[in-house]
């Protein structure tokens, strides 16, 4: 019950500084630049056709009344659609490209770092480690435009556009995943060397234990935690979208709505995607709780 309360504690938290902080911006979602020329009684009226023209705290006990119902509100931008229906639109595309980065990404990422670990100071180490350092330190969005440029345009080999076939998972998935791989390699690779380091690894060869039982069974079991701490976010943020792997990729996903809404000062968007995100990455921690209790049984899960 303490982590789920703490969940739903940390949701609230976000759901009202977020609420806040979008009002406290001067201007609204129908008061841009560009309507000058629409007079003003009929932006009062559309106020108040939204509930925009009540005081910042009305509209927030409102909306938390919306939410409990599970009613995300409408989007102020997108004519006769609510959040919810962006929501479901958009997500089941992410989540397609997502899954397959995550576990692709975790993958590669544990497998990279195991090799980098157990061959030490020989190339492949320095291979590995010099993967990861480009890969923690080149942005998301050159990855995405090279791989776009030499193997869609160059090549040929995959389409520049779309998930109309499994062709068109690779080039996303690859952009998506590249960083998290580098990422999880690195922290595989120093954990596995401290861990290796340890009296019952010793103990464990000197048993005449097979090798490949000790780095599996014995040294990366005791070594995955904060891996795990790391996939439970990674879930979250792939399974969401990037705007900009979306958006080279002509994906339509759930990240590019997010953008929209920031930019059209659509509150109800921004607050849907928001709640949405904030959710699915507390979700993803309360699960990474428990898969840490399976791994680990000295650490207990609080219910």
């Amino acid at each position: 019950m303490k982590t789920l309360f703490a969940g739903f504690l940390s949701l609230f938290v976000l759901i009202t500084i977020t609420f806040f902080l979008i009002y406290a911006i001067p201007g609204g979602p129908f008061s841009h630049s560009d309507d000058k020329l629409t007079p003003r009684y009929v932006l009062d009226r559309i106020n108040e056709r939204y509930g925009l023209d009540q005081p910042v705290y009305i509209q927030y006990i409102n909306y938390l009344k919306r939410l409990v119902q599970g009613d995300l509100g409408i989007s102020y931008t997108k004519l006769n659609t609510t959040v919810n229906e962006i929501v479901a639109q958009g997500f089941p595309v992410s989540a397609r490209v997502g899954s397959v980065a995550v576990i692709w990404a975790v993958f590669m990422g544990v497998t990279l770092g195991i090799l980098s670990a157990i061959y030490k100071n020989t190339f492949i180490d320095w291979f590995c480690r010099v993967f990861a350092t480009i890969g923690v330190s080149v942005p998301g969005f050159v990855i995405a435009v090279f791989l776009l440029y030499f193997f869609a345009v160059k090549l040929g080999l995959f389409p520049t556009y779309g998930l109309n076939s499994l062709k068109g998972y690779v080039l996303p998935v690859a952009a998506l995943s590249f960083m998290p791989i580098a990422y999880i390699s690195r922290l595989t690779r120093s954990n596995m060397l401290e861990t290796m380091e340890q009296d019952y690894i010793r103990t464990a060869r000197a048993k005449g234990v097979s090798e490949i039982s000790v780095v599996l069974k014995h040294a990366l079991r005791n070594s995955i935690n904060p891996i795990v701490a790391y996939i439970g976010p990674l879930i979250a943020a792939l399974l969401t979208g990037s705007f900009v792997t979306e958006r080279l990729f002509v994906i339509p996903g759930i990240g590019r709505f997010f953008v929209m809404g920031i930019t059209d000062r659509d509150y109800t968007v921004i607050l849907g995607m928001t709640i949405f995100f904030g959710g699915l990455l507390i979700l993803c921690n309360i699960v990474m709780d428990m898969v840490y209790a399976i791994i680990d049984p000295r650490i207990k899960f609080q219910k």
